[in-house]
């Protein structure tokens, strides 16, 4: 980063005006794609991204020269064109959605395709750039361009900000939107609308191929480290934003770079460190909350069968070998051995020369798991009329799962009962 405010501040006052309109751009595409996300609505964002070449084209084509007024006013209207088709199509046949934003998305790009092959055999002198709209180049942004498409991702930010609470609803609870009496046909037709102009006003910098990443890639990314959406929404601009920064860098740096590959590379990095990196919802959060919970099953599974082997005894101080448990229960060796050692430093068993033996702590802990296990099979018996030798595998599961609250509910619906379906006595709770 202080490569790029050095390189900034040894540019011109226009060099400086583009990359900061590439990040402005990039950080209000990223806010409305949080909405489109949300929304489930990131295929329709990826159809309108290409469906705004032929807008782009035509409206070149009729004027002949690059005005980026006209250019946005013909790009929003074939985005709109593609919304209308897909809305269409959906609701006039038995064609699903999802087919029918693949339908839209590639009969518009081939049209675009087209007209901009025409074009570039037509001889017009103008053309010089045109092409910038396929993979979006920083330095293409100068002048009126910069203010056109600047003011309008400003618009952008600004509906969002003055109508965050509304957007916030309808994206999350549209029934409870209807009910309240929101205008919610005519937020869902605004937020659409934002969405048309963010894809329009992006093209520039990231292309017409690539703006579908630069929509959904920072929403999606951001979704993995928070569950507020005002947080989201600003963890979403700011990688935008700065990847919008390292593309226009790359691009003023390496003129045969173009902007939005490098653009969306860097979200993918930045992406993917997310989807492994992120503290609770991260790949590599949920493996290790999952390795976890299996070795607190494993430790539990051993403290239950330490109780079992000396139910019938009532001897719960007496000591048993490592291959005396295994010939109760089946465990993995490391696993159980592991298991050992971990509830030996909790002192929840004490290891002697004769084997290990539960303490005081340690019985209580078995106790209530296995008390857990026989109140589950009973429910399962008398409530959902499972047999009752069917009810062990499943008892095994939720034994370690089940919380306090539950546990006092269970004991309610059953009458407060003293034997499980087998006729076994169920431990009091301690």
């Amino acid at each position: 980063m202080n490569t790029l405010w050095e390189f900034l501040s040894m540019q011109d006052a226009n060099v400086r005006f583009v990359t900061f309109g590439s990040i402005l751009l990039a950080a209000s595409s990223a806010v409305v794609g949080c909405f489109t996300v949300l929304r489930k609505r990131a295929l329709v964002g990826d159809a309108v991204a290409h469906a705004v070449l032929p807008g782009v084209c035509l409206a070149f084509m009729l004027t002949g020269e690059k005005n980026p007024i006209v250019l946005l006013i013909g790009s929003f209207i074939t985005g709109w064109l593609s919304l209308v088709a897909i809305d269409v199509i959906t609701t006039k046949s038995r064609i699903k959605e999802d087919t029918a934003i693949g339908l839209v998305l590639s009969v518009f790009f081939g049209i675009g395709v087209l007209f901009l092959t025409s074009i570039q055999h037509s001889g017009n002198e103008n053309q010089s750039g045109l092409d910038k709209f396929l993979f979006g180049s920083a330095a293409a942004l100068v002048g009126q361009d910069l203010y056109t498409f600047g003011a309008v991702a400003v618009m952008l930010l600004l509906s969002v900000i003055l109508l965050y609470k509304e957007f916030k609803l309808i994206s999350f609870d549209l029934a409870y939107a209807r009910t309240i009496g929101l205008p919610v046909r005519r937020l869902e037709l605004l937020l659409t609308t934002l969405t048309v102009l963010a894809v329009v006003v992006g093209i520039q910098s990231v292309g017409v191929v690539l703006m579908s990443a630069m929509l959904i890639t920072p929403a999606a990314a951001a979704r993995f480290w928070t569950d507020r959406l005002g947080i989201m929404i600003v963890i979403a601009a700011t990688m935008s934003a700065f990847c919008g920064a390292a593309g226009a860098f790359v691009s003023f740096t390496a003129p045969a770079m173009p902007t939005g590959p490098w653009i969306v590379m860097i979200l993918s990095f930045l992406a993917i460190f997310s989807f492994i990196m992120a503290p609770k919802k991260g790949l590599l959060a949920r493996y290790l909350l999952q390795r976890r919970i299996r070795r607190q099953m494993m430790r539990e599974n051993i403290l239950k069968t330490l109780f079992l082997l000396s139910e019938n005894t009532g001897d719960y101080q007496h000591s048993y070998s490592r291959q005396q448990i295994m010939d109760r229960r089946k465990l993995p060796l490391l696993k159980m051995q592991d298991g050992l050692r971990t509830l030996t430093n909790q002192g929840l068993v004490l290891k002697s020369p004769a084997g290990w033996a539960l303490t005081e702590s340690g019985k209580k802990e078995a106790q209530r798991v296995v008390r857990l296990h026989r109140l589950w099979e009973l429910y399962l018996t008398e409530y959902l009329q499972v047999a009752s030798d069917h009810v062990h595998e499943d008892a095994e599961s939720i034994e370690h799962v089940l919380t306090p609250e539950l546990e006092k509910r269970l004991e309610e619906l059953l009458d407060y009962p003293t034997a499980d379906p087998h006729q076994t006595t169920i431990p009091k709770s301690t």
